[in-house]
Formats: C-alpha cells, sequence, structure tokens
C-alpha cells in the first residue's frame, strides 16, 4: 500500500511545473489565496496589490491592480468566510479592506503606525494588525472601527489567530510565542519555543498544530491543546521567514534566504520535496484546495531577474 510520502512524490514528479507572473515593479512582500482557491493575491513594495484568478493550469494573465496604498504593502489576507474580501496592511499607516469584485477599496482605516503584519479572525468578523512599535489593532470587519489596542513590551514579529478564535498568538524576539485569550487579551501561556528570534507561526487546517519558524533555521511543529513540541524540522540554514499549511495538513513549506524552498511531510518531518529558488523566499501559501503552492522571491539578485514575479509551483509538466 503506497504511502503519503509515496503519493507526494509521485505527485511531484508528473506536477512539478512552475508557472510565473510578472504584476509588480518591486519585491512582492505576500501572497495569499482566496478561501474558495479562485484568486490568488500578492502585495509589493511597489505599494499596489495585484489579483490573479487561477484558470485550471495557470494564472490568468488578465489581473487586477489595486492601487491606493501610499508606501510598500507588507502583509495581507483574505477573509476566511468570505472569498471577495482581502485586508492589506501598510507602512502608510492604514489598514484597507478591497473587495476583488470591483476595483476599488471598501474601506479604509487609520491606524497609530508603520503597519507590518495582518491577519482575520477565524469567522471573519475581525481584523487584527501589528505595527513597527508593537502595537496590535483590533478592527470590526463590518463597521471598520477599532475595538481595541493592545500595547506590547517585546519585540512582535506574527500574529495569529487559533481556529477556534478564543485565542490570540504572537511570536516575539525573545524565541518566545506569546498566547492570550480572546477577546480578554489575557496572557494564558508563554511559550520558549526557541533559543533565537521567533519570527513566523501557521496553523494547520485542523487547528491540532501550529509551526513556528525561527532565526535559528528551525521549525518546530506544536500540538494543540496540549502546547508540547512534536518535532522540528531542521533542513534550513537561514532564519525561517515563511511557512504555509496544504490544505489536507500533511505538508509544511517552509522558505528562507536558502534558495530551496523546503517541502516536509507534518507527520514524519522527511523531505517530500525541495523547491529550488533562485534568491531567497519572504512568502509562501499553499491553495486550500489543491496541491499548489504560490511564492515569491526577493529581489536583491543585481539583474532584478525576480523583481515583481509571483510564481505558483505544482502544475501538470505536460500542459
Amino acid at each position: 500500500m503506497a504511502t503519503y510520502a509515496d503519493e507526494m512524490n509521485k505527485l511531484f514528479t508528473t506536477n512539478s511545473r512552475t508557472r510565473d507572473i510578472q504584476a509588480h515593479s518591486a519585491k512582492v512582500h505576500s501572497v495569499a489565496w482566496s478561501c474558495d482557491g479562485r484568486r490568488l493575491a500578492s502585495g509589493s513594495f511597489d505599494k499596489t496589490v495585484c489579483i490573479y484568478n487561477l484558470d485550471k493550469e495557470r494564472l490568468t494573465k488578465d489581473y487586477t491592480v489595486f492601487k491606493g496604498h501610499g508606501a510598500s504593502v507588507d502583509q495581507l489576507c483574505w477573509n476566511p468566510k468570505n472569498p471577495d474580501l482581502l485586508a492589506t496592511a501598510s507602512g502608510d499607516k492604514t489598514v484597507r479592506i478591497w473587495d476583488a469584485r470591483t476595483n476599488k477599496a471598501a474601506a479604509t482605516v487609520g491606524t497609530t503606525g508603520e503597519n507590518i503584519n495582518i491577519c482575520w479572525s477565524p469567522d471573519g468578523s475581525t481584523i487584527a494588525v501589528g505595527n513597527k512599535d508593537d502595537l496590535v489593532t483590533f478592527i470590526d470587519a463590518k463597521s471598520h472601527k477599532k475595538i481595541t489596542d493592545e500595547q506590547f513590551k517585546f519585540e512582535v514579529n506574527e500574529i495569529s489567530f487559533n481556529n477556534d478564535g478564543d485565542l490570540f498568538f504572537l511570536t516575539s524576539g525573545h524565541g518566545s510565542v506569546h498566547i492570550l485569550s480572546y477577546p480578554e487579551l489575557k496572557t494564558v501561556h508563554v511559550l520558549n519555543a526557541h533559543p533565537a528570534n521567533c519570527i513566523c507561526i501557521k496553523f494547520d487546517s485542523t487547528g491540532q498544530h501550529f509551526a513556528v519558524g525561527s532565526a535559528d533555521a528551525l521549525v518546530s511543529l506544536w500540538s494543540l491543546p496540549e502546547l508540547v513540541c512534536m518535532r522540528t524540522f531542521s533542513r534550513l540554514e537561514w532564519p525561517v521567514r515563511a511557512l504555509s499549511f496544504s490544505y489536507d495538513g500533511k505538508m509544511l513549506a517552509s522558505a528562507s534566504e536558502d534558495l530551496v524552498i523546503d517541502i516536509a511531510e507534518v507527520e514524519t518531518g522527511n523531505k517530500l520535496h525541495q523547491l529550488k529558488c533562485d534568491s531567497p523566499t519572504f512568502t509562501v501559501a499553499w491553495h486550500p484546495k489543491r496541491h499548489l503552492l504560490a511564492y515569491a522571491c526577493d529581489d536583491r539578485r543585481e539583474r532584478d531577474r525576480d523583481a515583481g514575479t509571483v510564481s505558483v509551483f505544482g502544475f501538470p509538466v505536460d500542459t
């Protein structure tokens, strides 16, 4: 009987094609799929957001460009319940909510600082945004009004709700993961996850696991609700900048300044595939229903060949 690893090795043999689309004029900071998987969005240093439609075996060329931010778009996320709504965090001290069916922002919410990270609550009711001064603002997604601000006394790198929406997670510059009750925002637990800066955090679709990427080049996999470290992934050599679980929760993609994206089997920690890149990768996102991985590379290379390019891996080789 074929194992999951056997099935994926076979899949990546026949579905290893990467398709690129260049819609931005500068480095792409963030990529994310809509909850129905029909659209992919990217946010860039060029201050724009681009939305692409997914055809069966490619991204369509008729993408939409959303303009309005006055500074770099550092992170974006889709409403987990509404495939038309997208939220973006920018250094221009605003959060914008976009409707993918139109060519404009549905709302602009002013904030107190330069925003660098953003996430949506699982029920789509609340948007949390963090800025460079480690202040997290919670916004009502319907009224677009600020609910509350929470100032932290440590470096906040990435923020996330758990899948039930009753806990709020923050990765810190001290190597810890702070877990707060929501909406009370009281500290429930501080997890000493890594000896170095904890950079990124992602939950799987089941809500039973989350992964943390660290400056020590390790990825740790944790169980919920026990908060036990199940295993670590140690194939990368540089700080882990981005993580994404596949829709079935069985694969984990990890990206860094290594010139590969590591795709591991969650259950064993073994390598399933290694996706080669020309330059460092700071954003990855598995499709919510298919084994397609979107990613974007840095553009710091002299030739700027990767400037503004969004890539999707996993298409059939023979198309």
